[in-house]
């Protein structure tokens, strides 16, 4: 898979791709990338990308025409291309998955007020955001995005590991624990010491419920909870 990643400061995005498992996805060939600084398409001799608003208003737009020719010069058309924007769907692990079965995602990273709108309805076709807040940096919010889809790439991640986590069946992780023992008086509860796998299974169902509970319920439904209530059923035939 590969990430081309559009942006007026691309030097924020570098070390990413050079770091932890990501480097080693790249160095196997699992994953490819390409920065490109939007600043090279300007016209001018200060590589102007920004302008006033029309109407008036506070900040600056993103000018369309760099915006565009660098779009195009990754041959954009016909990719997955993302723009990074707070007025963007609500990113999840579903998104993620859907979007780590293509070949090729284009990120467009926003500054300023964010880019001229005929940018968006020309050459984009989804826009993202990573939650209900503003970031002076579409550069950091495309890395949430990346990290979130490299990983599910088929070699990056243990599949094993992913089976097991947040959101993968709806629910939130069960609580883990590692050497030492015991730690500031608080123990390992008794039952991950135990060797009993069907009574640790069992366990941690029970804290992946707990947990979403009281940390995400929006999450719960019905069909969820009783799915893993039947599991606990069945763990007792």
């Amino acid at each position: 898979m590969k990430f081309t990643v559009l942006s007026l400061f691309p030097e924020i995005l570098q070390g990413f791709f050079e770091s932890s498992i990501m480097a080693k996805a790249v160095e196997r060939g699992s994953i490819e990338y390409e920065l490109i600084n939007i600043r090279d398409y300007a016209f001018d001799k200060h590589r102007t990308c920004d302008d006033a608003p029309y109407g008036g208003g506070a900040g600056m737009v993103m000018k369309a025409e760099p915006v565009a020719l660098a779009l195009e010069s990754v041959k954009s058309a016909g990719k997955k291309t993302v723009f990074m924007s707070p007025s963007g769907n609500l990113f999840n692990q579903n998104m993620a998955a859907e979007l780590s079965t293509e070949q090729e995602v284009v990120i467009l990273c926003g500054r300023y007020e964010g880019v001229d709108q005929r940018i968006i309805d020309a050459y984009i076709d989804t826009e993202i955001s990573i939650g209900d807040y503003v970031l002076s940096s579409g550069e950091t919010a495309a890395l949430v995005v990346i990290d979130a889809v490299y990983r599910l790439i088929d070699g990056v991640i243990n599949s094993e590991s992913l089976e097991e986590e947040s959101f993968s069946k709806g629910l939130l992780e069960y609580p883990h624990y590692t050497r030492p023992e015991t730690f500031q008086g608080m123990k390992v509860p008794d039952i991950l010491l135990s060797g009993h796998h069907a009574n640790i299974e069992k366990w941690r169902r029970e804290k992946s419920l707990e947990k979403t509970r009281k940390n995400r319920p929006d999450l719960l439904s019905a069909s969820a909870t009783s799915e893993y209530e039947m599991e606990d059923q069945d763990g007792l035939d």
